[in-house]
């Protein structure tokens, strides 16, 4: 389901308000105002520490604001917790897999369908195995979730994220430490995600990864919004290519 970058026009699924979050003297995400309509994928780029993990673990609920509103779906969900927030809509991955590694994939999945969805394990089953095939592990189900290869977990990641049935689903750098062939493969499993209408908040080092899914990026630095827009526009400002310092762009947005 792709989504011009105008969507933003629309009523948003997400909206930040003049969010901020401090860790002591420095704050690291600074007044952001930030929409995301539905369907829409949304890359967030910007150099390391420019608060691009705190915006996701303040939409997530994992860490509180300090000022501003989170306002998802209509709703202010400011003050809750991020189980509330995982089953009122919003899911996430992380940068680095943490699975049930004695579990098999079918439970790690069905641990996330089960506390993530709030639903019985019996209801949850046929859940899992449509979640499994649309990431490409049905045939790994039975298998421990510890042997699997990175790219495989990463893939779990997504599954589990997908089991409590978002609407919005933040991604952490999933693509890092993958070689060229497997980004390919997990590009394809996440346009698989977005054809099923899911929104996408998605956070990468690797440029052209994002450039080849999303409809709109947002650069961050010191917690602050530079600039947002197309893909490749934002990409060519020279905010954006400071902030890189003599990133060779021309090159990186090669799908």
């Amino acid at each position: 389901m792709a989504v011009s970058s105008g969507a933003a026009s629309v009523a948003p699924l997400l909206d930040l308000r003049g969010v901020s979050r401090r860790f002591g003297a420095l704050r690291v995400v600074d007044r952001l105002d930030l929409r995301v309509a539905p369907g829409e994928a949304l890359g967030v780029i910007g150099p390391n520490g420019a608060g691009k993990t705190t915006l996701m673990n303040l939409i997530a609920g994992d860490i509180p604001v300090d000022s501003g509103q989170v306002v998802f779906d209509g709703r202010d969900v400011t003050q809750l917790p991020p189980q509330e927030r995982c089953r009122a809509g919003i899911a996430r991955s992380y940068q680095v897999p943490h699975p049930f590694v004695g579990l098999t994939v079918f439970e790690n999945v069905l641990v996330g369908a089960v506390f993530g969805a709030d639903q019985s394990e019996k209801a949850a089953r046929p859940h899992v195995r449509s979640v499994l095939e649309l990431t490409g592990l049905i045939h790994k189900a039975d298998r421990l979730a510890g042997a699997l290869t990175l790219l495989d977990r990463k893939r779990l990641e997504l599954a589990r994220a997908l089991a409590s049935r978002p609407r919005l689903l933040l991604l952490d750098e999933i693509a890092g430490g993958l070689t060229d062939q497997e980004v390919q493969a997990l590009l394809a499993t996440i346009r698989a995600i977005r054809e099923q209408g899911v929104t996408l908040i998605w956070i990468e080092h690797i440029v052209h990864a994002l450039l080849a899914v999303v409809d709109r990026l947002v650069a961050l630095d010191f917690g602050r919004k530079v600039t947002e827009g197309a893909p490749q526009a934002v990409m060519a400002d020279p905010a954006v290519r400071e902030i890189y310092m003599g990133l060779d762009v021309a090159e990186e947005i090669v799908p």
